[in-house]
Formats: structure tokens, sequence, C-alpha cells
């Protein structure tokens, strides 16, 4: 049994990897900037022990992490920006350091570190060189493009009417994964540390194209549903960042080794995009109570 911190637990990809992590029976600490919000409350009744810790203070850093054997590190620039995120990540892997961790797990983008010219992968590229020289034995594990971003956002508002909008041509293929997938393989990490120690990987667990998302999301809502392309200009006027991330989709492409990644570990459970999507609760999610702004800590793409 391991003690694990865990920082954004109450966001998606820190959420699901203590979820996972308390029910392999590993002792969990779930450090977040709001101990008391409804997401901290529901994991201390899975048994997770919460802790306030903000990267900006690195008192609490160091109070969150002492004794404890290994960290799942997240970091995300939204809310914020890329600058504060390398900074953050930065912050938080030197107080991994100093509390001498058996073993630091940072979570990243698939292809974040091909130069990609995307901002929020340069950031995260620079928390993980940050990493390898300072000293704790690491692990990066870096996921494709979420299927959690599909149930959200202008994504959702979509869906409502009809209309898968997203900023890539129908045909062209896109690897996916889910957040309790992310959770799964980081469980195997952190209980593999001399497997992974010193490795980074691009995980997912699906590839499908937006025109066939389009028919999954229709099967699954019981909704007509269309793909129709957002151009790029349209993403730039809100976000110069995602237009890159979109830009570098259709160009180069997100691919990661779906196929190898099963073959090489069996044991990690992973969700197909229709698995996804038939799991999702689309008549809350689409109704127009769930239009309201909600806070989606720790989504990334």
């Amino acid at each position: 049994m391991l003690t694990i911190a865990v920082t954004g637990a109450t966001g998606v990809q820190g959420g699901a990897t203590a979820r996972d992590l308390l029910a392999a029976g590993h002792r969990v600490r779930a450090l977040t900037r709001r101990p008391g919000s409804p997401a901290a409350d529901a994991l201390r009744r899975l048994g997770a022990d919460v802790r306030h810790a903000d990267f900006d203070d690195r008192r609490s850093l160091d109070a969150a992490l002492a004794g404890a054997d290994s960290l799942f590190a997240v970091t995300t620039p939204f809310g914020a920006d890329t600058a504060t995120e390398t900074r953050q990540g930065k912050a938080l892997v030197d107080a991994a350091a100093a509390a001498r961790l058996g073993h630091v797990v940072l979570t990243s983008a698939a292809h974040a570190d091909r130069g990609t010219g995307v901002p929020h992968y340069e950031s995260k590229h620079l928390v993980e060189q940050h990493l390898r020289a300072a000293g704790p034995p690491w692990t990066v594990i870096a996921p494709a493009a979420f299927m959690e971003n599909y149930a959200s956002g202008w994504t959702l508002d979509g869906l409502r009417e009809g209309v898968f909008a997203w900023p890539m041509p129908s045909d062209r293929p896109l690897t996916l994964i889910a957040a309790a997938d992310i959770g799964a393989f980081a469980r195997l990490v952190f209980e593999g540390r001399g497997e992974f120690a010193g490795r980074r990987i691009d995980i997912a667990s699906d590839v499908c194209t937006p025109a066939r998302m389009a028919q999954i999301l229709a099967e699954a809502t019981g909704r007509p549903i269309i793909h129709r392309e957002v151009p790029l200009a349209h993403v730039r006027s809100r976000s110069a960042d995602l237009a890159a991330m979109f830009a570098y989709f259709t160009s180069a492409g997100l691919d990661v080794d779906v196929a190898g990644l099963r073959r090489a570990y069996p044991e990690v459970r992973r969700q197909t995009f229709a698995d996804w999507a038939t799991a999702q609760d689309w008549p809350a999610l689409l109704s127009p109570v769930a239009a309201e702004p909600r806070n989606r800590e720790g989504v990334s793409s």
C-alpha cells in the first residue's frame, strides 16, 4: 500500500486518479486549493485524506507532501496562462524533490515533447524538463485528447442544437482518452515504479474521426447530430492557444499507438469513444439547467 499525493484531486484527471488509487487500496492525499468543495467532500467519503495545497504557497506544498511515497502531478494553464503553468509546475517539482519522494508521475500531453508550437504543450514540456533535472525518480504520462471535452463547453452547446461543432475535417483521425483510463494507467505506473521510472509514455484509448464521433454521439444521445467543421479563425478569435492545437491536430496529427498500448498493458481497462459516450447521462447534460456555467477544473486537451 502506497501513500500517494494527488494534485488537482477535485479536477478531472486528478479526481479519476484519486478514485482509482483508493479503489485499489492505496492511501490518497487529495491536494486541492478548495478543501471545502463538494468534490473534496466526495473524495473524503471515499477515504481520501483531503489537504489544502496551493502551487503558489511553498509551505502548503511542503506540508502536504511530507511523508508521502509518491506524487501524481497535474498542471494546467486554463484559468491562468502558460507562464503560470510553467512556474507552478516547477514549484511543485521542487517541493517533491525537497520531500525526497520515491516517485513523481507527471501528467503532460501527448506530443508535448515534439516541438508542436502549441503554447500549452510547450509549457508542459518545460515542466517535464525541469522534472528530469530535479532529481526524484519520475515518469511522464502524456494523454491524448480528453473524451470529457465532448460533454462540456461549446461542444455541448452545439450538441443541444444537433451539431458536433469541431475544428477539424470530418475525416481526420484523432486519438482520444477518457479520464478514468488516465487514472487506471497512473495506478499501473505507481505500482510498477521499477518498470516505468525514467520513461515518457503517450497514452490513448481510441482513434476516431469527427464524422465517426458525430455518429457515435447521435447513437448515444438518441438525437440526430451532424459534424460541422468550425473555422480555425473562429477558434483563434477566442483562443490562439486552442487554435494552434487544432491546427496541429489537423496537420501533423495526434497519433498514439493505441493498439501497441493494448498489447503492452492489457491489464489497464480502456474505453472506446462509444463506451464513454454510452455511459454519459445525456438527458441531464443536454438539459437547459446543464447549460449554466460549471467548474471544469482540470480539463485540458
